[in-house]
Order: structure tokens, then C-alpha cells, then sequence
């Protein structure tokens, strides 16, 4: 598949949550209800801050996404009442996963628009990180599966994960444009390994995923755009020759 006219981009792969549809509205509703839950033992910021650094601790165990972040929960209750936290409590913690892994996938405005228009022009991909069963889920649910020629879940998003799949798919880093939320896993490891990035921030990310201005200084070719929308015109721009 080719692009068009003389853009050098041929492959083109999004994100998933936060870029092409809204997800971490589902994680903060989920932390609000749980921090009320443990809010009888502890002040609302000492739970938020003790559940942030649990998640953070226990990613290289259970990975990113709804699965890991509930055993932290699970974690953090039983740490925080010293072990007091009852089996209902523990119940209501896994039904309230339940519920998020079952939430309705809500599409960013301009999202399919833009990939109807891509659509034929650009091999398109897909790669998202998180738990396997919950991401193929929400892409069904988002009924965007058939513009993508390329779905791609990963545990996690490094530069060595990204060469893995480009050598894969053998596709030459300068031809690939990646466009995502979150600059520490979407954007600045693509632009590591030589490739092109396009960064549209969503209004909310996790700590974890911020990056510190001194280290965006080290990256002048970071691209930004406010919303999705404007994207189609940004690349036909941006790649004129």
C-alpha cells in the first residue's frame, strides 16, 4: 500500500486509549470510588498517593491496564487497614473492575472521520499496551477494527519494543508515523529510534506517563497538535516535498 502523492510516510499506527477513544475517565471514576471506600482509614490524598505508587511498583509484575491496576487496588486496601479490609470489601473491588472492563468505548471527536480518510492510503496499525483480553475487547466495542491493517498489543511501549515490530512488518523507520496521548510511551521512544511522532495530549494522563520539561528540551522535533481532527491537514503539510 502506498501513500499519497509524494509523502514518504507510508504506515501510519495510533494509539488506542486516550488518542482514539477515552479511557482514563474510567480509571479516575474507578479511583474515586475506591478511595471513598478507604476513606474511614486514611485521608483522600495519603490513599491516592499510596495507590499511585503500589500501580507503579507492580507493573513489572502484572503489567499496564484494568486487571493490574485492580490487584493494586486489592493491594493497597489490605495494606492501608493493616490487613482489617473485609472479604464484601474486596468483593465490591472486583465488581467494580467488572464494571470498567465492561464500560462503553466513547470515540474522540474527528477519530473515524480521520481514519475513513486514511483509510486506503496508509497501511494503517494499531499499537496499544495494556492486558490482551480488555484491549481486543474495547476495539471491538469501538467498531474501528476494520480500518486498521495492523492491530499490535504490547505489554509495554520502549524503543526496543518498537524496532521489534517495524522489523516485523519491515518497515523503514522514516516511513512510519506514530501519533499518540502520551509522550513516554507513544512519542518519545519512536523518535529514539529515527522514526516520525505526532503527540496530540489528552486533557488528563496518569504520573506515570509524564515527562519531565527538561527531557522534551532533548527532542526539538516534537510535533503537537490540539485535537485528532486537525490531523489529515497537519500530514499533508508537514510531508510536502
Amino acid at each position: 500500500m502506498s501513500s499519497t502523492g509524494n509523502n514518504p510516510i507510508q504506515t501510519i499506527a495510533f494509539d488506542a486509549d486516550d488518542t482514539l477513544w477515552r479511557n482514563e475517565e474510567i480509571f479516575l471514576h474507578a479511583q474515586d470510588k475506591f478511595i471513598e471506600m478507604l476513606l474511614p482509614y486514611h485521608d483522600e490524598a495519603f490513599i491516592r498517593s499510596h495507590l499511585n505508587g503500589i500501580q507503579i511498583r507492580n507493573l513489572q509484575h502484572f503489567g499496564y491496564g484494568i486487571k493490574g491496576f485492580t490487584l493494586s487496588m486489592i493491594e493497597t486496601s489490605i495494606e492501608l487497614t493493616e490487613g482489617r479490609i473485609s472479604g464484601t470489601e474486596i468483593h465490591q473491588i472486583i465488581q467494580l473492575a467488572r464494571k470498567m472492563l465492561a464500560s462503553p468505548v466513547e470515540l474522540l471527536p474527528g477519530v473515524e472521520q480521520v481514519l475513513a480518510e486514511l483509510k486506503g492510503k496508509f497501511r494503517l496499525m494499531v499499537i496499544t499496551k495494556g492486558d490482551l483480553l480488555d484491549q481486543e475487547g474495547k476495539l471491538t466495542r469501538s467498531e474501528l477494527a476494520d480500518y486498521f491493517d495492523i492491530i499490535e498489543i504490547v505489554s509495554d511501549k520502549t524503543p526496543y519494543t518498537y524496532q521489534q515490530i517495524l522489523k516485523r512488518y519491515q518497515i523503514l523507520p522514516e516511513s512510519f508515523l506514530m501519533v499518540g496521548n502520551s509522550l513516554k510511551s507513544d512519542i518519545l521512544p519512536i523518535l529514539d529510534i529515527g522514526a516520525h511522532a505526532l503527540h496530540i495530549p489528552y486533557h488528563s494522563t496518569w504520573d506515570h506517563e509524564q515527562v519531565e520539561k527538561e527531557v522534551l528540551l532533548q527532542y526539538p522535533q516534537l510535533e503537537v497538535l490540539d485535537n485528532i481532527s486537525q490531523f489529515t491537514h497537519w500530514l499533508d503539510q508537514s510531508f510536502k516535498k
